[in-house]
């Protein structure tokens, strides 16, 4: 499976972002699908997930009420929407795949994008 993420960019504090992730090569609805995201000089962070069928989601407890994750399996699309973003949601978030139903664990995850940057100005 190949995954491409788009639709970062730099937006004010408060401000929201539509991430995106398109996914080829596979069959995409038999994987759970993620955000993590990386800032400067840090570990790479779950985000959030969602199960193969879309029933199932979890976020991060600093996400929780701001990012929604979906998925549509028609289209091998994931989305993250990201409302009253913060400066310290600056990082390059990236999606990626997991044979699993969810797991928070980066490394449960075989199939990687490239990552987009968020930038969020105070």
């Amino acid at each position: 499976v190949q995954l491409q993420a788009s639709g970062g960019g730099l937006v004010q504090a408060g401000g929201s972002l539509r991430l995106s992730c398109a996914a080829s090569g596979g069959t995409f609805s038999r994987y759970g699908m993620g955000w993590f995201r990386q800032a400067p000089g840090k570990e790479r962070e779950f985000v959030a997930v969602i199960s193969w069928s879309g029933g199932n989601t979890y976020y991060a407890d600093f996400v929780k009420g701001r990012f929604t994750i979906s998925r549509d399996n028609a289209k091998a699309t994931v989305l993250l929407r990201m409302n009253g973003l913060k400066p310290e949601d600056t990082a390059v978030y990236y999606c990626a795949g997991t044979r699993l139903v969810v797991d928070t664990r980066s490394s449960e995850y075989a199939y990687w994008g490239q990552g987009t940057q968020v930038t969020v100005s105070s």
